[in-house]
């Protein structure tokens, strides 16, 4: 069975990282973009972030341009307006897209783990969120408009777990 461990992505500064590094932690990942309207949603993945880290939660971003081009910036724009703005200090990724026959394999995989409305394995728009279990398998995907303190149940369920 495939988990989420099984992949590879590049920090936003380009290094290679391999997810097996996160075995063992709840992992929040999410598409995001810095100009959208959902963007004010990193003040509140910080949060999430700074209030489970410590307990065995990671948030990974993931930056895409394919909803609306807004994300055109380069890693470095990118980095600096999530510091700038919004103080984020969770692990963040290169540009990748969410969608289509260029998606990342980690996507193609969420997606396919945790269909969407109707079974849609589509990504719809910015800030869409997985949860992922301990032993990487995904355990639940979440709406763009589902702000992130609203997964804290859930991540506190999946860290007594």
């Amino acid at each position: 069975m495939t988990s989420v461990y099984d992949f590879k992505a590049r920090s936003l500064d380009g290094k290679p990282v391999d997810l097996k590094q996160y075995r063992g932690k709840v992992l929040l990942i999410v598409n995001t973009a810095s100009n959208c309207g959902f963007t004010p949603q990193y003040k509140g993945l910080e949060e999430v972030y700074q209030q489970f880290k410590d307990k065995g939660v990671e948030v990974l971003g993931f930056p895409c341009n394919q909803f609306g081009a807004q994300e055109p910036g380069t890693a470095d724009e990118i980095g600096a307006f999530c510091e700038r703005n919004y103080g984020v200090t969770f692990p963040l990724f290169e540009k990748i897209d969410v969608n289509g026959d260029d998606a990342h394999p980690l996507y193609k995989h969420l997606k396919s783990a945790a269909p969407g409305l109707l079974g849609s394995e589509m990504i719809k728009w910015n800030f869409t969120k997985f949860l992922v279990k301990k032993d990487g398998t995904v355990y639940k995907r979440y709406a763009p408009q589902t702000a992130p303190k609203e997964l804290m149940r859930d991540i506190e369920k999946l860290l007594a777990e």
